[in-house]
């Protein structure tokens, strides 16, 4: 395959090299080692089972999370050595994740930080060394087919809506909706709303369509697009649609496609299920 073609897929097939890649980092979702929704009030972080935030590793009891009005403090034991910055830390104010960089503590070489879904707080647990134990080491699709590069007409909301999604961990998590693309499949009109996420110029989609539970994920996949240009034109590239990180990883919040962006029509384009999902 040469020429646009050949290009097509040879820049598709690398931004999946990269995103295996990233699955199979420290850092990556696969690296989920665990996740704990806390309470108002004492939650007991360690090792010990009947913690409220269970550790895979670690001391039997690390220290509390204190929970109160929306806000959280961290305190741990100093034999704990729990650190922030390599450094021990003993108490300290808890940043979630919404502000795009949480307070990122460590024990024993798990990480482990606050998550913020529609106002309630959980702990996210990561082992940088989970994924090399078992990667990801392809990702089954459809063929690479250009046809799937379809051209979209963003219509923007004024003002930007806002959204509260449905999402695997039955907690909702909250996107601004700056508009919506419209596009044709095989003759067939087609509307998706699209997503915003903070700091982020790119379009996050979220959506189904009639493969989903046969030869894609039941959930539904995912799909970045370019913001429009002033023609208020971009491309929908669906030979990048992808499985969300809950396929990977029971400790995912993966947001679900609205009711609106269930489309009727096949998308045969991007990943398949993988390993039974």
């Amino acid at each position: 395959m040469g020429g646009a073609a050949g290009a097509h897929r040879r820049e598709v097939e690398a931004w999946r090299a990269r995103r295996i890649a990233g699955l199979n980092s420290p850092g990556g979702w696969r690296a989920l080692a665990g996740l704990a929704w806390l309470r108002e009030g004492r939650n007991v972080v360690g090792r010990d089972p009947s913690s409220d935030v269970v550790l895979p590793a670690g001391p039997p009891r690390a220290g509390v999370i204190e929970v109160a009005g929306g806000r959280a403090t961290g305190t741990f034991e100093r034999e704990a050595a729990v650190t922030l910055d390599r450094r021990l830390v003993g108490t300290v104010e808890l940043v979630d994740d919404s502000s795009g960089e949480p307070t990122m503590l460590e024990v024993e070489g798990l990480r482990f930080h606050l998550i913020e879904r529609d106002g309630a707080l959980g702990v996210r647990i990561r082992d940088p060394a989970l994924p090399a134990r078992d990667p990801v080491l392809l990702l089954p699709h459809f063929p690479v087919d250009p046809r799937w590069r379809v051209g979209a007409s963003f219509e923007p909301y004024r003002p930007p809506r806002e959204v509260a999604v449905e999402t695997v961990a039955h907690v909702r998590e909250r996107y601004e909706v700056p508009g919506a693309l419209g596009f044709e499949v095989g003759g067939v009109p087609c509307r998706l709303e699209a997503f915003r996420e903070p700091g982020q110029r790119h379009l996050f989609l979220v959506f189904g369509d009639a493969t989903n539970g046969v030869e894609t994920y039941g959930g539904g996949r995912y799909m970045y697009a370019k913001p429009p240009g002033r023609d208020g034109m971009t491309v929908l590239d669906f030979n990048r649609a992808y499985n969300p990180p809950c396929v990977f990883t029971p400790y995912a919040t993966c947001a679900l496609p609205l009711p609106g962006n269930r489309l009727a029509v096949r998308i045969e384009a991007g990943e398949l299920r993988y390993e039974g999902h």
